[in-house]
């Protein structure tokens, strides 16, 4: 029964990374992802289009997840977040991403010092959070992805990244709440940044009857109001 359910866990990584690979990765990243297994004598063959894995070797040992995890080089970290961040977009991949702990992995680079990957980091995030299962796992990072919006340059990439993956968790009621301690900041953003990815944030609280009180309320300046009001939103 053992080795039924070993059989089966391998035969799930190898349909992860023939999805992940086949949602738009390059061949680049495929041949980085397979070559990594040269020193453990996995056979292969490479060609231009396409590279063939002898079954029960590579598979068993390699993915990307822990490509991600193990190499030291931040530039094949960033690729490997852009493979992951593509393949994400698709639902059959985030569903696998997340049976396999990947949410949580990919996270962990949230705090890179590097802030390219970062940046990818939220990219591949603000997919995945495109399902409402990989949510309530992501909802436990929404402090760091506000802290990270406060910190980084106004209209950053690393900044709008940030913002993007906060307007898909706040689409709906289920994680609005843990924003409301952020509802000053994002008004203050309104006078300095991208207002448009902002006021998406802000539109998706102010759909929360609970969260009225506190935007009203908040202490900022007349100008964040009025530049509320502009863009065709009242907080009044």
């Amino acid at each position: 029964m053992g080795d039924d359910n070993v059989v089966a866990r391998l035969g799930s990584m190898k349909a992860l990374l023939g999805i992940v690979a086949g949602a738009g990765a390059s061949y680049g990243i495929y041949k980085l992802v397979f070559g990594r297994a040269g020193d453990a004598g996995v056979n292969r063959k490479k060609s231009a289009k396409s590279v063939t894995i002898q079954p029960g070797s590579l598979m068993a040992k390699v993915m990307l997840l822990s490509l991600l995890q193990s190499s030291p080089n931040p530039e094949e970290r960033k690729k490997v977040l852009v493979t992951l961040g593509h393949a994400a977009a698709f639902t059959v991949n985030q569903d696998l991403l997340r049976e396999f702990g990947g949410l949580h992995i990919i996270a962990g680079f949230l705090s890179d010092p590097s802030p390219e990957i970062r940046t990818q980091t939220l990219n591949a995030l603000n997919n995945l959070s495109m399902n409402i299962r990989n949510q309530e796992q992501l909802k436990i990072y929404v402090p760091s992805v506000m802290q990270m919006i406060e910190m980084s340059p106004v209209n950053s990439d690393l900044q709008l990244a940030a913002l993007r993956l906060l307007t898909n968790l706040s689409v709906t009621d289920n994680h609005q709440h843990l924003m409301k301690n952020s509802i000053t900041l994002l008004l203050s953003l309104l006078v300095v940044s991208n207002e448009i990815q902002v006021l998406k944030v802000l539109v998706n609280i102010s759909s929360n009857p609970d969260l009225m009180d506190d935007i009203v309320q908040a202490q900022v300046n007349k100008h964040v109001f009025y530049g509320f009001c502009c863009n065709g939103f009242t907080v009044l």
